[in-house]
């Protein structure tokens, strides 16, 4: 059998059995997260987390198809193990990528479902609290800021 063709078998034994291995842990741990993040929401953090997961398997499986050709032929073991190296090498990259893609999208969601009525925070607090990066309001502290939108008034 050509060494070519070891090499492809070892790559993509190896690969899709990290994928496999992360995504199962990424499931796992991440339901308990998943649940906190959708307020409790135990069914909605399954289905959710279903669809993580097979997201997951999609992006990365498929990188790990499109990257399997290698660009010259391997004649030792020496080339089996440099070929492979380096493709694992990019596979647990892009791995790692999609994790904390997917950790900062579902902290973005976190901190946004912690703010009243799903508000975005202001940078100076909660909505409804003064904000120390504007300037003080004008005419004194009676007068709304001109930022502010105009309430209905008595």
């Amino acid at each position: 059998m050509d060494l070519t063709v070891v090499t492809y078998i070892a790559y993509l034994l190896v690969s899709v059995g990290l994928t496999i291995w992360v995504a199962r842990t990424l499931s796992r741990n991440g339901r308990v997260f998943l649940s906190d993040v959708l307020s409790g929401n135990e069914k909605l953090a399954d289905a959710v987390n279903h669809l993580l997961v097979v997201g997951f398997y999609l992006v990365n499986l498929g990188f790990v198809a499109l990257y399997l050709s290698e660009d010259h032929s391997v004649f030792d073991v020496r080339g089996i193990l440099e070929a492979l190296s380096v493709k694992l090498g990019v596979v647990l990259l892009v791995l790692g990528v999609m994790h904390l893609g997917n950790f900062f999208a579902l902290n973005k969601m976190r901190r946004r479902g912690a703010t009243p009525h799903g508000q975005v925070p202001l940078p100076g607090g909660l909505p409804g609290t003064p904000n120390p990066l504007l300037p003080p309001a004008a005419g004194g502290p009676g007068r709304a800021h001109p930022f502010t939108p105009p309430t209905a008034q008595a």
